[in-house]
C-alpha cells in the first residue's frame, strides 16, 4: 500500500495494485462499495492519481470505471474514519476481494 496525503486535495489517500484477473467486474465492485458504505467518511476512487475521482460508495459509478487487472487504484477519503476506510479498502483489494462484508 502506498500512502500519501494529497491526491489532488488535502484528503488522506492510498493506492494499491488491482490484481484480480477480471479487473473490477460486478462481484468485486459490489464487495468494494459495500465495504466503503460501512464508513462515515466520503471515499473516492480513481484509476489515475490525478482522477477523475468518483464516489466509491456507488456501484454504478465504480462499475463504470471498467478497470482492468494490473491497474493501480487510488483511494482518498475525508472524514472521522478516513484512515480506517483507506486501510480496509486497500486490504480488500490486496486480498483479492476475499473477506469483505457479507
Amino acid at each position: 500500500m502506498n500512502r500519501t496525503r494529497d491526491f489532488g486535495m488535502t484528503m488522506p489517500g492510498a493506492s494499491v495494485r488491482l490484481l484480480h484477473s477480471a479487473g473490477l467486474h460486478a462481484r468485486p465492485v459490489v464487495t468494494l462499495t459495500k465495504l466503503a458504505k460501512t464508513f462515515a467518511s466520503r471515499i473516492q476512487i480513481a484509476a489515475h492519481a490525478d482522477g477523475p475521482w468518483i464516489d466509491a460508495k456507488s456501484v454504478v459509478k465504480v462499475m463504470g470505471m471498467k478497470t482492468p487487472s494490473d491497474t493501480e487504484l487510488y483511494f482518498r477519503a475525508d472524514g472521522v474514519d478516513a484512515d480506517a476506510a483507506l486501510s480496509a479498502l486497500v486490504k480488500l483489494v490486496s486480498d483479492d476481494f476475499q473477506g469483505g462484508p457479507a
